[in-house]
């Protein structure tokens, strides 16, 4: 995913604590809540929990809400990865990320034994990898769901049908980036003179209605069989720019999986994501674990020196990410040993606070494996969701279709990913195969990192996740280091602005990082200042009532189950909350 684009996120809650219906009458009754990108989405999932739905139905609600409102960002054309946690926490983990043709190689996007830039690779059926989100939405609700299948589409449907204005922000994408779509999408998105829609223009999709229908009639089938899989499958193979090789036998074969989670402490707290393919639960606990052994709470949020230690961590940490972490189906994958206590322990020492590392290598974790001898030859559209309902389960859901747009190429009026560009494009480093290199059937190393933290008193302290391609990682890290080391709010943790470090030090423009610049330079790092596209929601549990934050970046909504706008909280709190 391309970490320049900002893109929607959205969370769902209801307090964590009120899960018993046995709970006395001088108890406040649980009352959901909606933080989303977009108010519309938001409230398709309010009306599913006013209905008795779970987490896991209100999150399948919004997510094809937002394939209708947020059309260049994610939907039935995309996957992703759930983290579902149940009222007495276990946790369980969905990979639904889109997988590789069978007839892919290490080298499917050269040509004339030449790469693709990354750029010219987008476009077209090429990056169109098999598309995840039904099925892990399918696997999920037979697990976690409460009504049926089909009531969970239909605010969906009604908008597609009915139609939905186009907001400043959907403007403002269209007017920013040359998209590449195809002939629907120019027709749906642009005029004829080839200008966005203005602001308030009503866009009706009634291919997306007719599909979204059936699916919720026929199940996630109708979409991997029979005729609307021939019509993706014709679609990317007949492309006109970088045709595939995808097959019927490649859609219908594909499978979301229940995947372990990823789980370790950060000082009191348990902090629980994604495992492989995705890297965002091992990188994100790498770089807090790195950080335990400084006193962060004393440093505070203000202190360069805090920041720098920040971005030395993310250094050691995004080097084994690009070394080890991929689709564990494909290659080994040292999980275990990435997140040994021991082994983070030996990273940290390398990391000095006062100043800055030459170079940031990976390590050598346990079960670290042999590397391939390659043969020579001559990151966005995404949004994230938590969803608490009042039994106490938890969905935290990040889904992607890419880039803004994806591929370009559409189905029924959904947009297909291009997700396939998230292998490495160049296979090989150093006479060697690379974890990331494309395979047949293989699923592409993530960025995406929904995440859910458990207090010392076993609840849920707070559930979130981010969107913006690899940046995805360090701003959930981040957040996190403000919540529970520095006592903010999550409203104000996410708001905080970026150091962003996966190699070159990034400072985001016009926040309090870039004042930090000279510090950082200081103590050793070569800077470089940004904007970024960022998006991360969170709703925590604070002394047992509920935070609600969204990003200020964004046009992000806090609504109850009942469609009434809430106020968003922006404070610093002076003690750490007792959880």
């Amino acid at each position: 995913m391309n970490a320049r684009l900002l893109f929607p996120l959205l969370a769902l809650l209801l307090p964590i604590e009120a899960a018993s219906a046995k709970s006395p009458k001088s108890e406040r009754p649980p009352q959901g809540m909606v933080s989303a990108a977009d108010p519309r989405a938001a409230a398709a999932g309010a009306e599913i929990l006013r209905e008795g739905g779970s987490a896991t139905d209100a999150a399948i609600a919004i997510m094809a809400a937002l394939n209708v409102v947020e059309p260049l960002h994610s939907g039935l054309g995309g996957g992703g990865f759930m983290v579902h946690s149940d009222a007495k926490g276990h946790l369980t983990t969905y990979d639904g990320r889109e997988a590789a043709p069978a007839a892919a190689t290490p080298y499917w996007f050269y040509v004339d034994g030449k790469p693709l830039s990354h750029g010219a690779a987008v476009p077209g059926g090429r990056s169109v990898g098999v598309p995840g989100n039904l099925r892990m939405e399918a696997l999920a609700h037979k697990a976690h769901g409460r009504l049926p299948w089909a009531r969970l589409f239909q605010p969906a449907i009604r908008l597609a049908r009915n139609g939905f204005a186009i907001t400043p922000r959907l403007y403002n994408f269209l007017g920013s980036y040359r998209l590449p779509v195809n002939d629907w999408g120019r027709a749906y998105l642009y005029d004829a003179a080839g200008k966005a829609k203005p602001v308030g223009t009503i866009l009706k999709n009634p291919e997306l209605a007719a599909q979204l229908e059936a699916i919720a009639t026929k199940g996630p089938d109708y979409f991997y069989t029979g005729a609307q899989a021939e019509k993706l499958v014709a679609t990317v193979n007949g492309a006109a720019r970088n045709p595939s090789k995808m097959t019927l036998a490649d859609v219908a074969a594909y499978r979301a999986k229940p995947r372990d989670p990823v789980c370790g402490t950060y000082r009191i707290y348990r902090i629980c994501g994604m495992g492989p393919p995705s890297s965002g639960g091992v990188i994100v606990l790498q770089i807090l674990k790195q950080l335990e052994r400084f006193d962060m709470a004393k440093l505070g949020k203000d202190s360069p020196v805090a920041w720098h230690l920040f971005a030395e961590s993310s250094r050691l940490a995004y080097a084994d990410r690009d070394a080890y972490l991929a689709d564990p189906d494909h290659v080994a994958v040292p999980t275990a040993g990435l997140i040994d206590p021991a082994y983070i322990k030996a990273r940290s020492a390398l990391i000095s606070p006062t100043s800055t590392m030459a170079s940031a290598l990976p390590g050598t974790p346990a079960g670290a494996p042999a590397r391939p001898r390659a043969t020579p030859v001559d990151e966005h559209g995404t949004t994230d969701l938590v969803v608490v309902d009042a039994r106490g389960n938890v969905a935290e859901v990040t889904t992607t279709i890419e880039s803004v747009a994806g591929s370009g190429l559409s189905i029924d009026g959904a947009f297909l990913n291009n997700e396939l560009t998230d292998f490495d494009i160049v296979p090989v480093q150093d006479g060697y195969f690379t974890a990331n290199r494309v395979e047949g059937g293989k699923r592409p190393r993530s960025s995406m990192s929904p995440t859910i933290v458990y207090g010392p008193n076993g609840k849920v302290r707070i559930a979130l996740g981010a969107a913006g391609g690899s940046t995805i990682i360090a701003q959930v890290a981040k957040a996190l280091v403000g919540v529970l080391d520095w006592h903010l709010s999550a409203q104000d943790a996410i708001a905080l602005g970026l150091v962003y470090a996966p190699g070159p030090v990034i400072a985001e423009k016009d926040t309090q990082a870039e004042a930090m610049v000279p510090a950082l330079e200081a103590l050793g790092h070569k800077m470089i200042v940004a904007p970024m596209g960022l998006k991360a929601n969170a709703i925590e549990m604070v002394g047992g009532r509920l935070d609600g934050g969204a990003d200020p970046r964004s046009e992000g909504v806090v609504m109850d189950q009942n469609g009434s706008a809430h106020p968003i909280t922006r404070t610093i709190r002076k003690n750490a909350p007792s959880e």
